[in-house]
């Protein structure tokens, strides 16, 4: 019988495992409201790890080491009880819930030029790896994978990388412009954070050790439409996506694209950037799975894909009946599949419902 590794492992290196794998993102507000509804706690009170309740496939276990400019913390300029709004290490000011999950109002950015970028921010990012890739974070990166490991799990290292890090500095008016007017500034940008991204997982990957694979989290697009013409990203974005995951086959690692929003558009430049796996395939956004399916499926490890709002909806033959329709179809099309929602499981859905799921992915997992 294969082990989560093995499953996960035969399918990001092209070949086709005993049975559909599985995976998924519960938000942290989702795991506390399934606290009330019988999920188990451990002996804080906490939420246990759904890898280890659900019995998930793919297991994080680090990678993510700071990606701000300035290695300071964030600042606090204002606060109520429910959000807070603070200026962070790249001198953007951001609005965050309090008590419900969800991405930050972009209120205000510093990083407003390329003298800006240049007379403030750069000069903290290049020869600062070892700033951000300390002895605390190799030493729990290293725990963190032996046991994953020991557990039989698919294990990776994350972060997100270049364009959502522009997004996050530059804020998309800024981005946007930019693109089209220095698209030399661009280009300054991404050299830099792809030289401290390989540097910084060179260290991991030696000091801390290897895991199976690589998980990248960008979000290329939104409902119905990339951010930007696929033009502009072959141009000035996916030249460092196909270098870093060149860096990361250099060690044999095989690498899964996230990136929620439309994706289709953009497909063949992330098959030819050379990523081994694409999630979450977002439904709501336009995105059909299986018709990506038919087109890519000897190309692409697919994870992910089921419309979370079917999830949501709390009517079990409509959950059936999706499930079997996007597990069965990519079986029928002999498509190396990872079963998950696509995008995170909110705290619209009850623990009931996605357990009813999980049962009838299982009943349907073999190939």
């Amino acid at each position: 019988m294969q082990t989560s590794r093995d499953v996960i492992d035969a399918m990001l290196r092209g070949d086709i495992p005993e049975r559909v794998g599985f995976t998924d993102s519960p938000w942290g507000q989702t795991l506390d409201k399934w606290l009330t509804q019988g999920y188990p706690a451990d002996e804080n009170g906490k939420p246990v790890s759904p890898v280890d309740y659900f019995g998930f496939d793919l297991a994080g276990c680090g990678g993510w080491f700071p990606r701000k400019a300035k290695l300071i913390d964030d600042e606090v300029i204002e606060e109520t009880d429910e959000w807070k709004l603070v200026k962070d290490g790249n001198g953007s000011y951001l609005k965050w819930w309090k008590t419900k999950a969800g991405p930050p109002e972009h209120v205000d950015f510093s990083m407003t030029s390329r003298e800006v970028w240049e007379k403030e921010y750069r000069e903290h990012l290049v020869g600062s790896v070892r700033d951000r890739v300390t002895e605390e974070l190799i030493d729990d990166t290293r725990i963190s994978l032996e046991k994953r490991k020991a557990d039989g799990k698919w294990t990776h290292y994350g972060h997100q990388f270049i364009w959502e890090n522009m997004r996050g500095a530059l804020g998309d008016l800024k981005l946007y412009e930019s693109l089209l007017l220095d698209p030399d500034w661009i280009h300054d940008y991404c050299r830099v954070h792809t030289d401290l991204y390989k540097e910084g997982f060179a260290i991991l990957l030696e000091e801390a050790g290897k895991p199976d694979g690589i998980w990248i989290y960008e979000d290329l697009g939104y409902k119905n439409s990339l951010f930007c013409s696929p033009e502009v990203y072959r141009e000035l974005v996916f030249p460092y996506f196909k270098e870093l995951v060149g860096f990361f086959h250099d060690y044999d690692l095989p690498v899964i694209l996230h990136t929620c929003g439309l994706t289709e558009p953009i497909i063949d430049q992330i098959v030819d950037a050379g990523f081994d796996g694409l999630n979450p395939m977002e439904v709501k956004a336009g995105n059909d799975s299986l018709r990506i399916a038919d087109e890519y499926a000897d190309k692409l490890t697919f994870v992910g894909g089921l419309n979370a709002v079917t999830l949501e909806s709390h009517d079990r033959d409509l959950i059936r009946e999706a499930v079997v329709r996007l597990v069965e179809g990519m079986k029928k099309r002999k498509a190396r599949y990872v079963f998950g929602s696509d995008h995170s499981l909110s705290t619209n859905i009850d623990l009931e419902d996605f357990t009813f799921a999980v049962e009838v992915y299982r009943e349907h997992m073999r190939y």
